[in-house]
């Protein structure tokens, strides 16, 4: 993301990633504006053209939204953000949805200033961008899952699966048909993953040691103590890959909760729930306040917000986009870690 222009209550942005979508998703919120050019059928070009209705000519042109609610999917290739028209050539007052894309250019209008935890998330955006999306590969005899991580998510691409059956053939029999399935995997994989995308090659056994070879690319083969899904979140949040994913966001925050999580397994300096939260901010206890970023954003959660600063706690703005975001979810979307027990 490249912020071109910024004053009070507005940005003028530049979309560079697939993960800029992610965070313009968050500030598309009803009651702000956005602009971009787009396109509007002129019904004044209608009409009988030789007897036949002529249709109406499409225009391009900047068109202003007044935000009424967005749609996007992590990974998805557009965002698609509904409004109503407020500034245009012509159809003030209709309705109309910008799909924006990689490469757009928009403006994102509000009557006050945009808060800190918007700012902050811009700022984020426009730290991030370069950063590549990484490929894991979890790799067992008898199945090999593709899984692709982005800042803010991660998505399991594709699954392929050998399985026995019919007579024994004897071990030679069985070797081929493990040569033949990871040449499969191999072929497959290498035709999806974009050149220059780092790969990391994991999971338990040896496995992993047979297809790395087949795999081209910039590729790092590690151990885990599991397979499948667990064994990338297992990636993830123990570091395991180094440098290729150190800077991502989804790898700080699955750090920090993991940290949360195994302090509410032993009783530590943790809280959360709103009331519990809000007496730890009372308490000035809070040393990290871990939220989704939909929930942060919701009116409820302003004053608490707003403390934080106070007392020199940091906020961090978590995706639910992978599984310890989800986790996250399932106990209210949010989790305090705390300087001292409350």
């Amino acid at each position: 993301m490249q912020v071109i222009k910024s004053d009070f209550g507005f940005f003028r942005i530049r979309i560079d990633y697939q993960d800029d979508l992610w965070t313009l998703a968050r500030l598309c919120t009803k009651g702000r504006s956005i602009g971009m050019l787009g396109e509007r059928r002129d019904q004044t070009t209608a009409g009988q053209e030789g007897g036949r209705a002529k249709s109406a000519e499409r225009k391009k042109m900047w068109i202003k939204l007044s935000i009424l609610s967005n749609e996007f999917q992590t990974f998805s290739d557009n965002l698609r953000v509904h409004g109503t028209i407020e500034e245009a050539k012509f159809d003030l007052g209709c309705h109309h949805t910008h799909v924006i894309q990689v490469r757009d250019e928009i403006e994102l209008t509000s009557e006050n200033d945009f808060p800190d935890i918007d700012k902050d998330l811009i700022r984020l955006a426009c730290e991030a961008s370069g950063k590549a999306r990484v490929v894991i590969m979890v790799v067992e005899n008898d199945e090999c899952i593709l899984f692709e991580i982005t800042g803010r998510g991660v998505r399991e691409v594709s699954t392929w699966t050998l399985r026995g059956g019919g007579k024994y053939t004897g071990s030679k029999g069985s070797e081929n048909a493990s040569k033949s399935f990871f040449e499969k995997v191999s072929n497959e994989a290498n035709e999806f993953i974009q050149e220059g995308t780092p790969i990391v090659i994991c999971g338990p056994g040896h496995a992993r040691e047979k297809l790395a070879p087949l795999i081209e690319g910039i590729k790092k083969v590690i151990p885990t103590s599991m397979g499948g899904r667990s064994a990338a979140n297992e990636v993830i949040s123990e570091g395991l890959a180094g440098d290729i994913l150190s800077e991502h966001s989804i790898v700080k925050e699955t750090k920090l909760l993991e940290e949360a999580w195994m302090r509410v397994s032993t009783n530590g300096a943790v809280s959360f729930g709103k009331n519990m939260i809000q007496k730890s901010l009372e308490e000035g206890a809070i040393e990290t306040l871990l939220i989704t970023a939909d929930l942060v954003r919701s009116s409820e959660w302003e004053q608490i917000i707003q403390g934080l600063t106070e007392i020199g706690a940091k906020l961090v703005q978590c995706s639910t986009d992978h599984d310890a975001g989800e986790q996250l979810l399932g106990i209210g979307g949010a989790v305090a870690l705390l300087r001292f027990k409350v």
